[in-house]
């Protein structure tokens, strides 16, 4: 198939842990060496070739909506959750009107990548495989991590397959990215609930798919971690050029 022309930007979380920069801004609007964490991950979409983003909003809704009302590629709708916090499924399913019946990629807007030579983005494309697939990852190992300060999340196997890997030895890390298809989301009541139900269902079924990334993954965690993350990119980028 082609690749997905839509994104979905979960992008209404509180970012207690920023604080104080959050008590005035979002989090996704938190600037590391220049440019917003938000536009980051929209600028990569719009590389990659998606033409709709789909951003939902909770904390200061009104400067994201304001922050992203100029920008074209990708064109943005927002998902109002600013009544209640939906969590990382409940967001998904509200905004799934928006986001049509093809597969879409799924991005958390508070990290962020320095892509190798080939882009992330493309090389998840092009390994999503419809017929097998419901779910398909970004996954960093540590070796490639700034930031991160937990354990590993999942285990990769030779076949792609993904099984959870909760802080084991050769674990991966989560890289906020995922491809999936809509119909993972077909018996989701509206309303607040998490993507781990349907990740485990997923990794049960022999659906759950993970793709190791290129490059440098970035998460900020703290007001502190900012000036790491920023060496980080200036490295990445110095060695890349």
């Amino acid at each position: 198939m082609s690749a997905p022309k839509t994104a979905m930007v979960l992008a209404a979380g509180l970012g207690t842990r920023m604080r104080p920069i959050t008590d005035r801004i979002p989090k996704p609007l938190v600037t590391v060496a220049g440019r917003t964490l938000l536009d980051r991950g929209l600028d990569a979409l719009a590389e990659a070739g998606v033409e709709k983003a789909v951003v939902n909003v909770h904390w200061l809704p009104e400067l994201i909506v304001e922050h992203v009302s100029d920008r074209r590629a990708p064109r943005i709708a927002i998902s109002d959750e600013r009544d209640d916090l939906l969590d990382s499924a409940g967001g998904i399913v509200k905004a799934l009107p928006q986001l049509g019946p093809d597969p879409f990629f799924v991005l958390n807007a508070d990290t962020f990548w320095i892509d190798d030579r080939d882009a992330n983005l493309a090389r998840l494309a092009a390994a999503w495989d419809d017929r097998r697939m419901d779910f398909l990852l970004m996954l960093a190992s540590f070796a490639q991590a700034t930031g991160h300060e937990g354990g590993a999340d999942f285990r990769l196997g030779d076949d792609g397959r993904v099984a959870w890997g909760k802080n084991a030895p050769d674990g991966l890390i989560y890289a906020g990215v995922y491809i999936v298809h809509p119909r993972v989301f077909a018996g989701v009541s509206p309303g607040k609930s998490s993507v781990i139900p349907l990740f485990r269902h997923a990794i049960e079924t022999g659906r759950m798919f993970g793709l190791a990334m290129g490059g440098r993954w970035i998460t900020v965690g703290t007001p502190a971690a900012i000036p790491a993350a920023e060496a980080a990119i200036a490295e990445a980028e110095g060695g890349r050029g």
